[in-house]
Order: C-alpha cells, then structure tokens, then sequence
C-alpha cells in the first residue's frame, strides 16, 4: 500500500475544495451546540435532579466510547461523504422526532436519553470520516492549520452557544430552538453534495460487509496500533491526559466554591477565560502553523499546559485574579497541544486506517473521564482539591519532556511513509 499524494494542482485548489466541507461543520456544531443546550435546560426545569443529568451526560457518552472502534472500522470501509452525509441526515431525523413529542406536548425525559444516545451515535461516525477525509483533502503541511482552526471553532461555539440558546429560549418555545439543529444539519448534507472526497484503495473493498468482517477490520486495526510503537505511545499519552486533566476541570466548581469562596458568576468567569483562551490558541494556531515538527508544537503546548494546571494547585485563596489569568492559558495550550496531535496522526497513519485509529483515541480519552473522576475525587477529598491538580500538572510536563526525547517518540515524525504504511498488517 501506498499513501496517496496529491498533485501540484491538487495542492494548489485544496482550499476551495475543502472550504465546504468546514462550512457545514461550522453551522452544524452551532446547531448541535444550541440543541444540547437546549435539552439539558429543559431537563434540569423538568427534573430538577442530578440523577436525570448525570444519566442523561452517560447516554451521550456511552456511544462513542463502546462503539467508536466498530463505527471507525466501517468508516474505513464505507464512502465517507456518505458517511457524513447519513450521520448528519439521521441525527436531524432523531431531532425532529423529539420536535414533534414536545409540539404535541408528549416528551418525557427517557425520550431526550434516547434522541442523545442516536445524536451521539452519528457523531461516532461522523467525526472520525470527517478526520480521516481532511488528510486526504488538505495538504500535510497545512493540516496543523485546519486543526487550529477546528480548535478555535469548537471554543467558540462552546462560548457562544449557551447564552444564545439562552437568549432564543426566552424568546421562542423549545421545538423552535430544535428546529434550527435540523437546519443547520440540513446545510452540511447540502454542502456537502459540492465535494469529491477521495476514498483510499483497499484490496477488500467489494467484501460484504458482515459482523464477521468488522470484528476483523476492528482487530487489524489495533494490530495496526500496537505493531506501531511510536502510534501506540501518542495514543497511550492521549489516554493518560485525559485521565489527569478532565476530572481538575471536573472539580473546578468545588474549587470556586470551597477555596477560592466564590460564587456562579466566578465559575462562569474562569469558564470564559477558559474558551477564549482556546479561540485565541485556535486562531494562532491556524495562523501560525506551529513549528516545522509537529511534536515539538504538541509537546510545547502540553508543557505550558502542565505548569498552567500546576499553578492551579499552588495558588492561595486570594488569587482568585492569578487563577483567571491561568485558565486563559491552559484555554490557549489546549489547541497547541491537541491540534499538531492531531495533525501528526492524520499526516502519519495509512488512510484506510485512519477511521480506525481516531475512534480507538476517542474513545479511550473519552473513556479517561469517569475512570479519572473515579480516583480524583477521593484523592481530593483526603489530600485537598489541590492536589490534583498538581499531579495532573506534573503528569503533563513530565510527558511532554519524554515524548520530545524518548527515541520511540521523537523520530515519529521523520518516520518515512513506506516505513509507516508497512505497519498495517495484511487482510
């Protein structure tokens, strides 16, 4: 197998021809982000309870992290504008089912788990055939580029869609706020009808697709990964940051409330700090390109990323001010971190794999929060809040500093393509 490369006019036009495809992402995410808001009001109105959200965040995440791996698999198999096109497609046709239940004034809470769990579903699909088309699309030079402004997107779409749906919820019924996800879903599959993304070849292609064929198209795939030491090390480093890092911003509100004494509006300012952050990491990013070695940017970033959460942990209780200013920065090392990751995965791993190979990473990290939450809080409860994040913090620098000399990593990226590609064990 070879990896394709484009031609000097392909590479010259690949901005036209992907510009569609981010487009309707970027009025689709809107619109999930507005639904999502939307939905967890109205249970937190209807219910009142922490039971009906915690159950309601379980049915959301369950799907990508127990399934990701099959639907990366057939991701890998199947035309993946077509993927796209159907996970957009039926996550609107699951919304507009709970536009009719609420019109009709016939929603029940177990109805929303349900709608979240076919949402979370398509997005098991979509995201890994939209991640593993952009490194066919986008030439490797740029690809840390669109990974920063992928960030950026999603920062901005976390900061604004909250208080918009907000503001549209005193102004317009719930099915009306529905209503705009189905559209905004609607505009993706429609652009994405503009665009030829290429399929990477596979000898197997015609093979029908069975069970059988998944179960082993699954396997090959974490063969791929473990056959492949430097890919399995980013892989197990992805895992282990997502362990250290979600269940600090988990405790965050303890942190306000019993350290820090504050109130909502300090949280929601250490949260906005956060997302514009982010944005701004996002754009440099994509204006910057990082440094010619994608591991050395990712790698920067995370060592900014750990001193952030390290001083986090040392802060006293009258630096509220200082802890703004640093979740600024963790919001603007996320994106440096995550995006020549990214970037790094998508310009490295066989295409035909790649569907494969970002389902097992999301997954995992997915995976990495409640486990996380599993020993952070007790060890804040017995050692104080603090201290985790002071072991998240070293945890991160620590690794960044192994990964930028630890031989298995830090000749990933110089790797030749032949090398790699050998890698993928036979059908």
């Amino acid at each position: 197998m070879s990896i394709p490369s484009p031609s000097p006019d392909a590479d010259r036009y690949w901005l036209r021809r992907f510009a569609p495809i981010w487009i309707g992402q970027v009025f689709s995410l809107f619109g999930s982000g507005l639904a999502h808001f939307a939905l967890i009001w109205w249970l937190t109105q209807t219910t009142g309870s922490a039971v009906v959200l915690a159950t309601a965040s379980l049915f959301g995440l369950l799907p990508q992290v127990l399934l990701g791996p099959f639907a990366g698999a057939l991701v890998d198999r199947w035309n993946r504008r077509r993927v796209m096109m159907l996970a957009d497609s039926a996550i609107a046709m699951a919304t507009l089912g709970l536009v009719i239940l609420f019109a009709f004034e016939r929603a029940q809470p177990w109805h929303v788990y349900v709608v979240l769990f076919l949402r979370s579903l398509g997005n098991a699909f979509h995201w890994p055939a939209m991640q593993a088309s952009t490194s066919l699309m986008v030439p490797e030079r740029h690809l840390s580029r669109i990974a920063g402004a992928n960030q950026a997107l999603n920062g901005l779409i976390n900061i604004a869609a909250p208080p918009i749906g907000a503001f549209l919820l005193a102004l317009w019924p719930l099915p009306h706020i529905l209503a705009i996800d189905i559209l905004t879903a609607l505009i993706a599959v429609n652009l994405l009808w503009l665009v030829h993304i290429p399929q990477p070849q596979r000898t197997d292609a015609e093979s029908a697709v069975t069970p059988r064929l998944v179960v082993r198209d699954v396997r090959d795939g974490l063969r791929y990964i473990a056959a492949w030491p430097g890919l399995l090390a980013i892989l197990l480093m992805a895992t282990l940051i997502n362990f250290l890092l979600n269940p600090a911003f988990a405790l965050l509100p303890l942190l306000v409330t019993r350290h820090f004494r504050g109130e909502a509006i300090h949280l929601g300012w250490l949260e906005s700090g956060y997302g514009i952050g982010v944005v701004l990491g996002g754009l440099l990013l994509s204006v910057w390109g990082g440094f010619r070695r994608k591991l050395w940017t990712s790698m920067t970033g995370l060592f900014a990323t750990g001193l952030g959460a390290m001083g986090m942990g040392f802060l006293p209780p009258s630096a509220y001010p200082i802890a703004l200013g640093l979740m600024f920065w963790l919001g603007i090392a996320n994106p440096i971190t995550n995006g020549p990751l990214f970037a790094l995965v998508q310009a490295r791993v066989a295409p035909e794999m790649q569907g494969r190979v970002f389902t097992v990473i999301h997954s995992l990290a997915s995976a990495m929060t409640p486990l996380g939450m599993l020993f952070a809080g007790p060890i804040a409860d017995w050692l104080g809040l603090q201290t985790w994040y002071i072991i998240g913090g070293l945890g991160c620098s620590a690794m960044s500093l192994i990964a930028l000399f630890w031989p298995v990593t830090a000749n990933l990226e110089s790797q030749p393509l032949s090398k790699v590609a050998s890698a993928e064990p036979s059908s």
